[in-house]
């Protein structure tokens, strides 16, 4: 009979590498699983609206399009404001990931460093001053004030010696005095302000295939540069001094980081205005779910916050049928109370 022996004194344990695995099947597992959610949640808002609707219509204007009444609601606004939600969902977890990262804050939000303020700031001046009347006009507007946002707080935040303390000191006074200059246009141009009351609520409902393509490559280009990330923001969650250690560069980084978030949260909100609690949220609860490994943050993040965006869209199309409520107030609804439960947790998710 063979009896195993013992290992030798001194051998090398399987044991400590067991563990490592199992918690990233575990992940793994879990992020499949979100996956599917989302899939679910996606099919969900095209088959479901203000106006009902047997799921053989919806069969029937996506596949089989005779230019019906129900045809056209699937194909022409079902389906684009479902993709834009997707995307929107996306740029907004992945931009909040990146800004809890980058401040080591874990109560951040994408508005933080002012790209939300800079984006509105840039389409009600094109709306007063230029006369902008378009979807499309607004996306190009919102992500050159974005842009333009993002690089002056960072100069503010002191370029080579930004720290985590002076980037969000930068740009919570540059969200201020935006805040301010927006309110006083509105008030003086009665125009801009009819305009831009529906867009400021954040919204899904204006979205056409044509707004899609537009953000598109822009949301494509952060989500890349976000997730390319994981690493070096896993190196400065340490400590600067421990992250120089480990071969990080900082500025690199941190202009890297600022870019995605611009990319991310300025096409976001250029195509459905400024919409609350996704960014913050998400990434928050994430963390207790994944810990503070940014790479799987990240990857979670990306998953899970178009989830939220489209359920709450859903949400929005039913309790209030036969008219609809704007997805960012059903967000804010939901993400208040639930942040707050999580606030006041004895034991807060850490970065």
């Amino acid at each position: 009979m063979l009896v195993e022996s013992p290992p030798e004194p001194g051998a090398p344990s399987a044991a400590p590498f067991a563990a490592p695995r199992a918690r990233h099947a575990a992940r793994a597992a879990g992020l499949l699983a979100a996956l599917a959610v989302l899939a679910a949640v996606a099919v969900a808002s095209i088959a479901v609206g203000a106006k009902p609707m047997a799921l053989g219509d919806v069969w029937h204007g996506l596949f089989h399009f005779t230019g019906t009444a129900d045809d056209v609601v699937v194909r022409d606004l079902r389906v684009p404001r479902t993709l834009l939600g997707l995307m929107a969902g996306l740029g907004l977890g992945l931009s909040g990931a990146v800004m809890q990262a980058l401040t080591r804050n874990p109560l951040a939000e994408p508005g933080i460093l002012g790209v939300n303020a800079g984006a509105a700031a840039a389409v009600v001046s094109a709306i007063s001053f230029l006369g902008a009347a378009t979807m499309s006009a607004y996306v190009w507007w919102a992500l050159l004030g974005a842009a333009v946002v993002s690089v002056v707080v960072y100069v503010l935040g002191g370029t080579r010696s930004a720290t985590p303390v002076r980037l969000a000191l930068a740009g919570t006074a540059a969200s201020a005095a935006l805040v301010g200059y927006i309110n006083a246009v509105q008030l003086l141009d009665s125009r801009a302000l009819d305009k831009l009351r529906f867009w400021t609520v954040g919204s899904l409902a204006s979205a056409t295939m044509d707004t899609v393509r537009q953000v598109a490559p822009f949301l494509l280009a952060g989500a890349v540069l976000a997730l390319a990330l994981g690493r070096p923001l896993n190196a400065m969650a340490l400590g600067d001094d421990t992250a120089r250690a480990l071969g990080a560069h900082l500025t690199r980084t941190r202009i890297a980081a600022m870019a995605a978030v611009t990319l991310l949260c300025g096409a976001a909100t250029a195509a459905c205005g400024p919409i609350v609690f996704v960014g913050l949220m998400v990434p928050h609860l994430v963390r207790i779910l994944t810990g503070p490994d940014m790479r799987w943050v990240l990857a979670y993040s990306a998953v899970l916050s178009p989830v939220l965006l489209l359920g709450a869209d859903v949400i929005g199309r039913i309790v209030t049928r036969p008219a609809e409520l704007q997805v960012g107030v059903v967000t804010a609804f939901i993400g208040g109370p639930v942040f707050i439960h999580l606030v006041r947790r004895k034991r807060m998710a850490q970065l």
